[in-house]
Parts: structure tokens; sequence; C-alpha cells
């Protein structure tokens, strides 16, 4: 008997032992996650689909530049735009909790929208498992009632999904967010930051483990953890461990938390970037938002020729795009988020050879500078992250406002520029603001971020006579807004109105004279296999230049999807590819067109 419970002892000591053995320290799991190369799949993969689907899809609502998933957010804030709606629409008592029996999901149908995906030209799709709102969209223990199989839709949407999409050769992706804005052991939002251990170690990491071992991704995306250290989240430990549970495929994002960087980079958003030694891919929805907002125009879903050239710019650049689809509350993807991603797809079957797989040339792409001038009625600008117009990038733009103002009092006059990023105020030529600021924040961070800064400036200035103003604004990268405010004396602050702003001298009309500048891409290159491919996104009418290095006496060239070689020359330093002999009618298509460059 002795005997026996000395050997259990020894046995336990050395389970103990292993156990403690086995454990690795944060510094071991960092060493062995960022060692680990990227696989090659996501590399040459190119596009993927994201979704975000949820209880914010039955209001499916929002103002027009906002995320229609950050619903239960602006209830939280009272945000009179939202809580108005709700009012109206469910009544004054509804709360968000309301809408989970609301959202059933009655014409969802995973095979469907699998087909779809892989027609888009889609490798692999991105689906929202869980947002900032806590509602899990699979069985999950940890969310009892608040979850897709206990109320709504009563379905495994995750399961559901995750089966057809493997079933139709796509890998299969989840997005889950770190954070959530009403949980029980931390209101992210709402109470200390640092105030989440509790949160992260009884809730998040193991409902995370119970999403990840019950699916296993191929790819993850983390969000929601902006306002954490990646050590607080305990990202290393949990990154190092989905990688040994899926295998050398797995990949994760770059949004764990600060102090650790790994992933691939997640530009939201923006006008891309220009990475080629690490992967990225361009996030954005077909429209404004993530969510389904029905409160969009028709024109923030763009055209097929937009949303390829954006496509197009990001693999020349070394990256690729996950484009977002907004299903409705029964299970539907809207019929122009469907045509958008058939129109991408049909593109893509003829132009494949240069995406998939490919990879930056020497020369990424061509720019030309553009100018767009209107007439805006007053400056009170707020893009968040979208262009201020068609034609003009979304980064790395500016804007020259000049006209005339006029005071209704004599007085000294305090000007207030509100912006991000660089602003200045010029009246009669003479300085009042000079605003040189730069903007820092996350990627991840959108909604709610204030990354504006205020300048003033003070002038007197008389009634009855006119002034020349002039405003020079410059966007750098990620959220855009300029605001001008005045007050004097005798007057509060407030917007520098219309009616003291006039075009001309004559003052024929209110309003202020707006050029708005950027560079605009016309070309992209990428290479492949050997090829080298010239996208344009112009038709040459008779002729082709690329400024490129000569390929060679004996190259070929061609048009995808027109099977006849073309004729060239090369002088320069310059290749001049003749495209006079093609037809309109043998065009493979109308939005972009592809010169394919064969060395030999």
């Amino acid at each position: 008997m002795i005997k026996e419970r000395i050997l259990l002892i020894c046995t336990c000591l050395v389970l103990t032992a292993s156990t403690f053995a086995q454990q690795k320290t944060e510094a071991e799991h960092i060493k062995n996650i960022t060692e680990r190369p990227y696989p090659e799949w996501f590399k040459d993969a190119k596009l993927g689909i994201f979704i975000h689907w949820g209880l914010y899809s039955v209001p499916s609502y929002g103002s027009k530049e906002s995320y229609a998933e950050w619903f239960l957010r602006g209830m939280q804030t009272k945000s009179p735009q939202r809580m108005e709606f709700v009012k109206n629409t469910y009544g004054e008592h509804f709360t968000y909790k309301d809408f989970a029996p609301m959202f059933k999901a009655e014409l969802f149908n995973p095979d469907e929208w699998a087909s779809l995906f892989k027609r888009a030209g889609a490798k692999y799709v991105m689906f929202v498992s869980k947002h900032h709102d806590g509602y899990a969209l699979w069985p999950s223990k940890y969310n009892r009632n608040w979850n897709s199989v206990d109320v709504g839709p009563k379905r495994d949407l995750v399961g559901d999904l995750t089966k057809s999409v493997r079933e139709a050769g796509l890998k299969m992706g989840l997005y889950y967010s770190l954070s959530e804005w009403n949980h029980p052991l931390h209101r992210w939002y709402t109470d200390p930051h640092d105030n989440i251990g509790k949160y992260v170690e009884e809730y998040m990491i193991p409902q995370f483990k119970e999403l990840v071992s019950t699916y296993k991704p191929s790819i993850l995306f983390a969000d929601g953890e902006w306002y954490n250290t990646a050590k607080q989240w305990h990202s290393a430990e949990l990154i190092d461990w989905y990688y040994n549970l899926v295998g050398d495929e797995a990949i994760v994002n770059n949004r764990w938390g600060h102090g650790l960087d790994v992933g691939y980079l997640t530009p939201e958003y923006s006008s891309g970037i220009k990475v080629t030694d690490r992967p990225w891919a361009e996030v954005r929805g077909l429209g404004r938002s993530f969510g389904l907002n029905r409160n969009e125009k028709l024109e923030a879903y763009g055209t097929s020729s937009e949303l390829i050239h954006r496509f197009v710019q990001t693999v020349a650049n070394g990256g690729g795009m996950i484009l977002n689809v907004g299903p409705k509350a029964d299970g539907q993807i809207p019929l122009i988020q469907q045509e958008r991603l058939i129109q991408l797809g049909n593109w893509l079957k003829i132009n494949g050879d240069a995406i998939y797989g490919a990879e930056p040339f020497s020369i990424k792409e061509e720019e030309k500078e553009v100018t767009i001038n209107r007439i805006d009625s007053l400056i009170d600008f707020k893009w968040v992250r979208n262009s201020p117009m068609k034609g003009i990038k979304e980064d790395d733009f500016t804007v020259e406002w000049n006209g005339y103002i006029e005071v209704p009092k004599t007085d000294t006059f305090t000007f207030e520029v509100k912006a991000d990023d660089e602003a200045a105020v010029y009246i009669n030529n003479k300085l009042v603001i000079n605003q040189n600021y730069t903007a820092k924040g996350s990627q991840s961070e959108v909604m709610g971020a204030n990354t504006s800064a205020s300048s003033t400036g003070k002038i007197k200035l008389k009634a009855g006579e006119l002034y020349s103003i002039k405003i020079k604004y410059r966007e750098k990268k990620q959220n855009a807004s300029i605001s001008l405010f005045w007050n004097s004396k005798n007057n509060e602050k407030q917007l520098v109105p219309n009616s003291a702003l006039f075009l001309d001298k004559d003052k024929t009309e209110n309003g202020i004279t707006g050029s708005y500048t950027s560079l605009k891409t016309y070309l992209c290159y990428t290479q492949n296999n050997g090829k080298i491919y010239a996208i344009s996104f112009e038709w040459p009418e008779n002729e082709m230049v690329l400024n490129i290095p000569n390929p060679g006496e004996n190259a070929t060239v061609k048009l995808l999807g027109l099977d006849k070689n073309l004729t060239w020359k090369y002088a320069n330093g310059k290749m001049y590819i003749d495209t006079s002999t093609i037809k309109y009618a043998e065009m493979p298509s109308h939005d972009a067109w592809t010169f394919e460059i064969t060395k030999k």
C-alpha cells in the first residue's frame, strides 16, 4: 500500500513536472509565431470575401458614412439618429436584445453563398463569428441565450457556412472580436481599459479556443484590440496555440494588441499601402459600411470599374483585398452586392493570370495628377476614410478653397479650424491659422475615433467689406475631416455660415470653390511565371505606351481574352504596343485591359 502511494506520488510529480516543462514563456510564443513563414496560399489567393452578418442586420441602419454593425454602440451613446430610428420603428422601450428573435435567417442558403463567392473569383471567405456586440453565430456555451442556436435563426451559422465553403474548394476564415461592448466582466469603451484580466482569462480565451478548435479556420481576423496590449490579450500564446492546432496553412492578421507585430496587414477603407515584404489585404465593404446599411446612397457602391481598379492596385502593390458583403437579416445578399461580385469574377476569368500568384513588378503603377473643382456651401466635412468625391483618392489628397467672406458686424473674430490632418487659413492673403498636424491611430480604430486637432487665429474685420479667403487642406492617412468656425465678442462660436461666403466679388452666389487634387492611377504592373502584365484602366485607342525595360526583340504581346499577337516596338526607353487593329467588338472587357508580355 505504501509502495503504491509512493508510486502514485512520483507519477503525479512527473506529470506535474512534464506540464510545467511544456509551458512556454511569452518570449518563446513570440519567437515561434514571428519566425514562422507566411503560407504561400494566402500570398497567391489575392481575393477574400468578408461577411458581416448578425443582429445589426435587422435594423441595418446608420448615417450614410457610418458602420451599421456598430448599432449597439450607437444606442449606448444615445446617438440621436439611431435612437430616433429605434423609437419610430420599434417602439420607445425597445432594446438591442430585442433584435435577437427578429434575426431569423430564414432565406440563408450557405451553398448559394459559397457558389457566389467562388464565382466572384475569391479564394477564401472571412465570416464574422462574433462582433463587438458579443452575439455568437455558433452554439457557444459561453454565450447562453446569446447565440444563433439558442435565439434567432436556431442554426449553427458558422458550422453551416464552413461546410459549404470548404465543399466549394475555398479556404474558410473567421473574424473574432476580442472585446465586447456589453459583457458583464468588462464593458469595452465603458470600463477602464486595463480592467480586462478577468474577462480575458475567464471568458475570451475559453471562447476563442472553443471556436477555433471546433471549426479549425485556415485564417483568423482578430479585432477590437486597440485599447490594450498583446500581453493583456495573451495574444502570442493564443496565436501559437492556433498555429499548432491547424498547421502550416494557418495565418492570422495583425490586430492583436500593442507590442506584437505579426500577421498580415489590414489597412481599412484606405487607398492601399505599398508593402511587398509582408502579406497585406485592403479591407473594405462594397459600400461604405460592413454590415448592411439601408441608409446608404446608390453611389456608395461605386461601379464595377472602380471596384476592379481598386483591386488591381492592391495586387500591383503586393497585397490583396478582403471585400465585404453585408447580407440582410433574412440571409439574402442584396442584389447590387451580388452584381458587383459577379462583375469582378467575370473580369478575373479573363485576367486571372495577371492576378493569382502574381508578384509586384519593378514598376508598380503609373499615376497622373487630377484636379476636380466644385462649389461647397461651407467648410464642414467628415469624410471618415472615404474619398471626398469620385476621382479623388481616400488618402494623400489636397483641397484648396477660394472665395470671399463678409462679417455681420465689425469686430475681432477668432477663427478656428478643426482638421485631420493639415490646414491653413488666409484672409486677404494674411495667414490667420497654420495647423501642421499628423494624426496617429490604429488601422482598426475607425468609428468614434477622434483624431482631429484644433487651431485658432484672430483678425479684425469690418462689416460691409468683402475679404478674400483661402483655406488649404491636406489629408494624409486614415480619417479625414475639416470644419471652419468663428466667434467674436458679440457672437458665440459657430460654423462659418453659408451666408457669409461668396464665390466672387459681385456676391452672385453663396458658397466657396474647392479644388480637390490627388494622384490617379491609370496603369498597373504585375509579373507572374516569367511574364509581365500591364493592366490599363484607360483604353489606348491606337497605341499603348509602357515605361518598362526592353523585354527583348523576340518578346510577344497579346491582350488577355483576345487570341492574337500584337505588334510592338521599343524606342527611347519605352515600349509601344499597336492597339489600332483591335475592334470595339473584340474587346474582352470594358473595365480594365491586361497586356501580357512574354519574353523569349
